[in-house]
């Protein structure tokens, strides 16, 4: 059970999540429906010269609008399914990856992802660029609110899933702390908030 919010407190949460977000080297945007949102993935991986998505664990009424805007956008869509004999390799040939997130942590940037096979995790980890899709509804304000999902989540699965938790790009550090980011993950991250239905 999540506690109701209002107009502004939701606006609030979906600022804070974006403002942490860019100051991870993530890139957030906030679109009001579906359809936007799959015109804004287009315009994304236009701009990143990407040919080819792959699409992995998002909820059923959002792949045909981002299907649709991809291709609007000249970019091809492989959603999958995808068999385990055809990973990683299948994956790998995208110059992008699109997943949705089950909800995200405003406090600290953080999409959270559940994956139950490995395709949803290899689509968020494998290619150059990531999209990460949210609904602002489902944007949590702290950390100690994000609890009770992560525990429905590993009761609903019996421990059979996998929770990822994604702040802006993949970085590491060497010994003499310069970070590079890319080195084991997405070079590129955007985060696409949803704000329809957060009333």
């Amino acid at each position: 059970m999540h506690a109701p919010m209002n107009d502004s407190g939701h606006q609030d949460v979906v600022s804070a999540f974006a403002e942490r977000y860019h100051a991870l080297a993530g890139f957030a945007h906030v679109v009001q429906n579906p359809a936007e949102a799959g015109a804004k993935a287009g315009q994304i991986l236009r701009e990143a010269g990407a040919t080819l998505a792959a699409m992995a664990g998002l909820p059923e009424d959002l792949v045909d609008p981002i299907v649709q805007g991809l291709a609007g956008a000249g970019i091809d869509c492989d959603s999958g399914p995808f068999p385990s004999v055809e990973l990683p390799g299948r994956i790998d040939r995208a110059s992008a990856g699109i997943t949705g997130a089950d909800f995200a942590i405003a406090q600290s940037g953080t999409l959270v992802e559940v994956a139950t096979n490995d395709a949803v995790r290899l689509v968020s980890s494998l290619p150059r660029t990531h999209i990460g899709i949210v609904r602002a509804r489902d944007i949590v304000p702290r950390f100690d609110d994000a609890a009770p999902r992560l525990r429905e989540i590993f009761n609903a699965h019996g421990g059979g899933c996998t929770v990822s938790f994604i702040s802006g790009p993949s970085r590491t550090g060497d010994i003499e702390l310069k970070l590079t980011l890319g080195v084991h993950g997405p070079e590129i991250a955007h985060a696409i908030v949803i704000a329809d239905g957060e009333r």
